[in-house]
This record gives C-alpha cells, structure tokens and sequence, in this order.
C-alpha cells in the first residue's frame, strides 16, 4: 500500500511540474490536428486530386451533354480602281470594276448532342465513381494526417514529463551522494558505495540532459508535422490522463470494415475502373449524333461599279451601278448522324489495355486492405492493451527495506516507476489515435 501511494503522489508530482512558466491557453493535441489539416502538405495535395477528379467529373459530363454555341459575324469589303483584263476567246478585254463595297452579317445558334453513346455514358459512370474515391481518398489522408499529428503531440508531451522526471531524478541522486558521503566520512559505508553514488549522479547528468535535448528534437518535429515554425508552437498542453475505455476486438473490427475512408475509397476506386473499362469496350459500338442550327437573321449587301465593253471589238461603252442584297429570316438546320468506328489503328484496344490494367490495380488495392485489416486492428489493440495496464508499472516498487541504502535504492526505483508510468500515459494516447484511424473514427 506505501509503494502505491509513494508511486501516486511521485507521478502527481511530476505531472504538476513545469519547468516554464504556463501560457494562457497552451496548444492542446486537438488544437495541433487542426493546425496540421490546414497546413499540411498531404492534405494539400488530397484537396488536388479531389479538384483533378471533379475535373474529370465535368470532363464526361460535357461528352453526354448537349453542345450549345452562340455566334455572332460582321464583314465587309471595300476595293477602290479596280483595274484589269479578262481573256475572252484569244482576244484579251479590259474588265475591271473602279469601286466596290459590301457588308455581311448574321447570328445564331449552333449545337450538337450524342444522344446515343454507349462509351461516354458509361465513361460518366466511371468519372462519378472516381469522383466519389477521391473525396473517400481525401478523407483518409485527413486521418492519417490527424493520427500522426497526435503521436507526434503525445511524444513531445512525454519528452516534457520525462525531462522533469529526469531533473527529480538528478536531484535525488545529488541528495543520495552528499547522504553516502557523509556516511563515508564516520565510516558507516565504504568506498565502494561512494563510488556508486557518484556513478549515479553522473548516470542522472547524463540523463537529464539527453531528456531536455529530446524536448528541443520532438518540439521541432511537432512544428514541422504542423507545417509551422518551432518558435509558433508556444505553450503546449502536458496533461495526461488515466482514464481509458474497455474495447471490444470483434466491435472494432466491423467498424473499421464499415467506416474506413481508405477501404471504401478502394471500394470506389475498383468500382470506377471496372466502368473504364466497360466504356473502353463500348467504344466499338455505334453512336447516334443529332445536330442543329439556328439563325434569325443573316444580311448580305454589295454595291460596285463595273465597265461595261463591246465584246465584239472590246471598246469601252461607260460603267454600270450595281446595288444587291440579302436578307434571310429563321434559317433552321438540323442532321441526324449515325457513327460506327470500323477501324481507329488500335486506338480503343489500347485504351481496354489501359483500363483493364487500372482495374488489375484497383482490385489489388482493395484486396490487400480487406487482407491486412483483421491483422492491423489486432496488433493496434495488442499495443493499447500493453501500454493500459499500468499494475505492472506500480508494481516494480516495493520499499521494505532495512538500512539507509536500500532506501535510497527504493527511491531511485520510484523515479524510474514514475518515468515509466508516465511513458505508458502518453503511448496510450498515441494507442487511442492508433485505434481511431484504424477503426475509422478520426476523418
């Protein structure tokens, strides 16, 4: 009962400890997974292949759509002195026209529609899965992004409280020395036992100061997992707690078969590879276009002198004014075209090739998550297990001792307990964000 409470109050001890002065709001571990969902570099590049299948998505949306174009032309002409000559028979005869000007003009509506095309309507099909695997995929980038950030919260956190245990621990050891020497000096303990006190001290040195340098290394890892700057990070919350739930293998495992976003991004990403390729085959089959034409007003007008000549003997006779125009009202067209490819130089074998590939992939993708899920979740429950049960931590220490020596080996015992018992705090939390991501929780 004494080692519990000598444990107990030791570790409250080094909880409470802090060797700064506390910020107002210290970053707690939610604070720093929202930091890391913006300003990571993998959630960047998730959010673009998200805006790369979207593109695609309106890409097949536009092959099975109707194509609707509005369009508008003004021109004209104007030639000045226009002069030359015109063979007619052998005999060559002046012809030219001195001026000439003229204007059209028209507007209207040009479309077209595959009302009937197997391919690309499949092809759409394909792209709305894809579409939905990306957001899937993006999900499950925001949880891998989320779960790292935490372990690497959780090991700054323990560096912390093992960087004070270590400094107690000095203390102590600086305490137990100046104990066995003065012993030392009345003779009650030998040389020997000075000589391991001394080595103690210096063991506990060396310990505090690789437990402070694990600070600095594990606060810049925490930044750079953070996409910011180490001096931005201030503050961060140490507080670790022992409270943890009771987990069921069995439950977790089917809410990881149904929740997680990578297994159902592979769902979705099978499914869209097995319509490419149905779409690629269907290329071969015939298609129905339907095309149009539209134009309320279309305006033609020409004015031009011209000579006029003898065309006996070529002698001028005088010029001639011409004036002519056009003018059209609701012009309509349309066409209905039937078109079935015979031969494209193996352009559609190659695409099957292409796509059937995609599909070889995606299915292995799949297959290899549904294989190595049961094994994940069991060696992720395996870990929180381990590090939840902390009877093993309390109960390395154990005083009953007779003389002052032992004592002071009881006490450097419960230094090492704590520091242990704070090291299996903060790994179950980084267990805890292990079981989220893999039972699909944490998206």
């Amino acid at each position: 009962m004494r080692s519990v409470v000598l444990l107990t109050f030791a570790v409250a001890a080094v909880l409470a400890a802090s060797p700064h002065a506390v910020a107002a709001a210290p970053m707690t571990a939610d604070e720093a997974v929202a930091i890391a969902l913006q300003k990571s570099g993998d959630i960047v590049r998730a959010d673009a292949s998200v805006l790369n299948a979207r593109s695609g998505l309106w890409g097949a949306y536009s092959f099975v759509m109707p194509s609707v174009t509005l369009q508008g032309s003004r021109g004209g002409d104007n030639t000045r002195d226009s002069r030359g000559f015109q063979a007619f028979g052998s005999a060559p005869i002046p012809n030219f026209s001195k001026d000439f000007v003229g204007y059209n003009g028209s507007w209207g509506l040009t479309g077209s529609w595959a009302i009937l095309d197997p391919s690309r309507i499949v092809g759409l099909s394909s792209a709305r899965a894809g579409m939905k695997a990306a957001e899937l995929g993006n999900k499950s980038s925001r949880a891998d992004v989320r779960l790292a950030a935490k372990v690497v919260f959780y090991n700054t956190v323990k560096a912390m409280h093992l960087a004070r245990v270590q400094a107690q621990a000095l203390k102590l050891a600086r305490d137990d020395e100046r104990r066995v020497r003065a012993l030392f000096e009345v003779g009650s303990v030998s040389k020997s036992d000075l000589l391991k006190a001394q080595v103690r001290t210096a063991s506990a040195q060396l310990d505090s100061t690789l437990a402070d340098h694990d600070v600095v290394t594990t606060r810049r890892l925490l930044a750079a997992q953070l996409g910011i700057q180490e001096g931005q990070l201030g503050e961060i919350d140490s507080t670790l707690s022992n409270e943890h739930p009771t987990l069921d293998p069995t439950g977790v495992l089917e809410e990881a078969r149904k929740n997680r976003p990578d297994i159902q991004a592979a769902e979705a990403s099978m499914k869209s590879a097995e319509l490419a390729l149905r779409s690629a085959h269907w290329a071969r089959l015939p298609s129905v276009i339907l095309q149009g034409a539209y134009t309320p007003n279309s305006v033609t007008s020409s004015n031009f002198t011209r000579g006029v000549f003898d065309v006996t003997n070529g002698a001028f006779l005088g010029e001639a004014h011409t004036d002519l125009s056009s003018k059209t009202k609701d012009d309509v067209r349309g066409s209905i075209a039937l078109t079935m490819p015979i031969f494209d130089g193996f352009a559609t074998d190659s695409r099957v090739a292409a796509a059937r590939g995609q599909l070889l992939n995606a299915k292995e993708t799949h297959d290899a998550l549904l294989r190595n899920l049961e094994a994940e979740v069991h060696q992720v429950l395996l870990s929180y297990q381990a590090y939840e049960n902390m009877n093993l931590v309390q109960q390395k220490y154990n005083v009953g001792s007779a003389t002052i020596l032992d004592l002071i080996d009881a006490q450097v015992q419960l230094q090492r307990s704590a520091s242990e018992l704070v090291s299996a705090l903060a790994d179950i939390k980084v267990a805890e964000a292990a079981v989220d991501r893999v039972r699909g929780k944490a998206v």
